[in-house]
C-alpha cells in the first residue's frame, strides 16, 4: 500500500505542473491580444482636413426689387394755333436744352400766306414759331406730325429730363429704420450688369395695399438705360466689422438646429467638440460670436460629421 502512494505522487505533481504551464501559457495569450486591440485603437483615425478663422467683415443683405423711371417729364406745348410745318425729332431721340423741335405756322400765316409783305415791304410778317426745348432728355412720346393743326396749348411731345432718371425701390415700410440717405446699394441688372447707386430721397407716399415706399436710387450720369427696367436692388442691412468667421462646412448642428459647434485640435491627433454661438451668414462663411478663437487654432473644415465629443483625428493636406 505504502509503495503505490509513492509511485501516485510524481503523477499527481507532473499533472500539477502541467496544468500551471497551460494557465501560464493562456495568461501570455490573452496579454498579446489585448495589445492588439490597442494598437488598432491608435491607428483608428479619422483623416480630416482643417482651417482657421478669418477676420473680416461681415454684412447682411436684403434684396428688393426697383424699376428704372424718370421721375420728371417736360411736356412740349404749342404756343400758338396753326399748322405743324416741321417736325425736327424722332421718338427716343436724345435732345439739349434749347435745341428746335417744331416748327409751327400760325393759321394767319396759313391762310394769307405772304401777301401782308408784299402790301408792306417794312412789316416783317410769317407767322412762324419755332419751339425749343425747355430741358435736356428723351423724347418719349412724340404726339404730332407735320401737317396737324394744333390749338395754343397743345401738348406736342414728351421729353424726359435725363437728370431724373433713377430706380425706384419698393421698400416694406418696416424696414425704414434700416435704410438711410446716401447710402450705397447694388443694383443687379438682368443681363448680369452691376451698377452702384446710392439712396438719393424717400417719395412721400406709401402703396395702401402693400404698405411699400419708393425709394429713389440714383445712379452715374453717364450710363445709359432704358425706363421700366427691373433690377434687383442689394441692400446691407447690417454689418459687424473685424467678425472672425469660419467656413460653413465647420459649423455642425443638431436636427432642430439649436445647437452648434465645432471640431476643434487640442493636438495634432485630437479634435473635441466646442459650442458655438453664430452670428451674420454670407454665402459660404459664418460669423462666430463666441468663443474667441485664436488665428493659431485648427478647426476640423471636412471629416467632422459624426465625430465623437473627443476624437482621434489625422490631418491630412486638402
Amino acid at each position: 500500500m505504502k509503495k503505490l502512494i509513492l509511485i501516485q505522487s510524481p503523477v499527481k505533481a507532473i499533472c500539477i505542473v502541467m496544468c500551471v504551464a497551460a494557465m501560464l501559457s493562456a495568461c501570455q495569450g490573452n496579454g498579446k491580444t489585448g495589445g492588439d486591440d490597442e494598437d488598432a485603437a491608435i491607428s483608428a483615425q479619422t483623416p480630416v482636413t482643417v482651417t482657421s478663422v478669418g477676420d473680416s467683415t461681415m454684412s447682411n443683405y436684403t434684396t428688393l426689387n426697383a424699376t428704372s423711371s424718370f421721375l420728371q417729364k417736360n411736356y412740349v406745348k404749342s404756343n400758338t394755333i396753326g399748322y405743324v410745318q416741321k417736325v425736327d425729332i424722332q421718338p427716343g431721340q436724345n435732345v439739349e436744352k434749347g435745341q428746335v423741335l417744331f416748327v409751327v405756322k400760325t393759321k394767319e400765316a396759313q391762310s394769307i400766306g405772304n401777301s401782308v409783305n408784299i402790301l408792306d415791304t417794312t412789316f416783317k410778317f410769317s407767322g412762324i414759331n419755332k419751339i425749343r426745348a425747355a430741358e435736356h432728355g428723351y423724347i418719349t412720346q412724340l404726339l404730332h406730325q407735320e401737317g396737324d393743326y394744333v390749338q395754343d396749348g397743345d401738348e406736342l411731345a414728351i421729353i424726359s429730363d435725363r437728370n431724373s432718371f433713377s430706380f425706384v425701390m419698393q421698400m416694406p415700410y418696416e424696414m425704414r429704420s434700416t435704410v438711410k440717405l446716401n447710402q450705397y446699394v447694388q443694383l443687379l441688372l438682368p443681363d448680369g450688369q452691376k451698377v452702384d447707386g446710392r439712396v438719393n430721397s424717400f417719395l412721400p407716399s406709401v402703396d395702401t395695399t402693400a404698405q411699400t415706399q419708393g425709394v429713389q436710387i440714383k445712379i452715374d450720369d453717364k450710363l445709359t438705360l432704358p425706363e421700366n427696367l427691373i433690377a434687383r436692388a442689394k441692400l446691407v442691412t447690417s454689418s459687424h466689422t473685424n467678425a472672425q468667421s469660419l467656413p460653413k462646412e465647420a459649423v455642425l448642428t443638431n436636427d432642430t438646429q439649436t445647437e452648434f459647434w465645432v471640431m476643434k485640435l487640442i493636438n495634432p491627433t485630437t479634435a473635441v467638440k466646442v459650442p458655438v454661438t453664430k452670428g451674420i451668414e454670407v454665402e459660404d462663411r459664418v460669423e462666430i460670436l463666441s468663443p474667441k478663437f485664436s488665428p493659431t487654432d485648427k478647426i476640423v473644415i471636412t471629416g467632422n460629421y459624426g465625430l465623437a465629443d473627443t476624437a482621434k483625428v489625422k490631418v491630412v493636406q486638402q
